[in-house]
């Protein structure tokens, strides 16, 4: 049994293979993450689940002592560079690329399975749930694709950039963008692609929101990270860093973790806002924070 793991560099989508595997008693799910993405890959949603922590606990193949004997398996060239993080899901690779498209990728082999065209260059990374592709595109437009054929389901024209890439919890698609040249978050029915709600920020929403315990928190460019109802959209707190936020919040045992352009990264109670530390680094903090086993990376 071969172990294949998605990797990105530059205008490739590499992906590399291990000889080694063994079969585990996977653990519970976490309760707190709501709609938890696949449990035996690698993850159909940015961060792994809706969460974004990152952070695989089914994952038992790959280690620190494992790692050193991956090699590569198949490469697929897109027509342009990739920041788009790859979901795999039922064995297919999504992800999106500057050149304005949507790749599916058969996990095992690399071919292409389809391909979808927006209107503008992908960097919104996919989430996928219940056998539908959903990503934002340059071209301010929610896509609701059929994962087996790339078929359109729904679109939701925002009419702003959308950098951010969408998390699925409970049947409701949340994503941030440029709305406005404000920025805003939106939800938006899963099924039909119907406008539930939306929260306008003083600036672009480039990160992408976590769910929670039905909150959605996210980052945007006037500073704050939000919490809001799931549900309705009404702000429940705000934390205003020293920068814009581009990264994307990763929640793990009621705290929220997030970068910052102030170079700093902060742990925020993820029940009312208040800072429980922060730590200093030398330079904007756009990454997304990693949470396992009490270490946040």
């Amino acid at each position: 049994m071969k172990l294949r793991t998605i990797c990105s560099l530059g205008l490739l989508l590499l992906v590399c293979s291990a000889l080694f595997a063994q079969l585990r008693v996977l653990p519970p799910p976490n309760p707190s993450c709501d709609g938890l993405s696949n449990l035996i890959e690698w993850g159909s949603q940015f961060r792994f689940n809706a969460c974004h922590t990152g952070y695989n606990s089914y994952e038992v193949i790959l280690s620190p002592a494992s790692v050193g004997n991956l090699v590569l398996d198949w490469q697929y060239t897109t027509g342009d560079q990739i920041s788009s993080t790859p979901a795999v899901a039922n064995g297919v690779v999504y992800v999106g690329s500057f050149d304005y498209n949507v790749y599916a990728l058969n996990a095992l082999t690399g071919a292409k399975l389809w391909s979808y065209t927006t209107g503008g260059p992908v960097l919104s990374s996919p989430a996928v749930a219940n056998g539908v592709v959903y990503v934002g595109s340059t071209d301010g437009i929610v896509y609701a694709l059929n994962a087996a054929s790339g078929a359109t389901l729904w679109i939701f024209q925002i009419g702003y950039y959308v950098f951010s890439s969408p998390a699925v919890a409970n049947g409701v698609v949340y994503v941030g963008s440029d709305y406005s040249y404000y920025g805003a978050v939106f939800a938006l029915n899963a099924a039909t692609g119907a406008y539930l709600w939306g929260y306008t920020t003083g600036s672009p929403v480039r990160s992408s929101p976590a769910v929670s315990n039905g909150v959605v928190y996210v980052g945007s460019f006037d500073h704050n990270v939000y919490a809001l109802n799931a549900a309705t959209g009404a702000k429940l707190w705000s934390y205003a860093t020293g920068g814009s936020v581009y990264s994307s919040p990763a929640v793990a045992n009621g705290v929220v973790y997030v970068g910052s352009g102030d170079a700093n990264v902060y742990a925020l109670n993820a029940a009312t806002g208040a800072e429980l530390w922060s730590y200093a680094t030398c330079c904007a903090v756009d990454s997304s924070p990693a949470v396992a086993n009490g270490v946040v990376y």
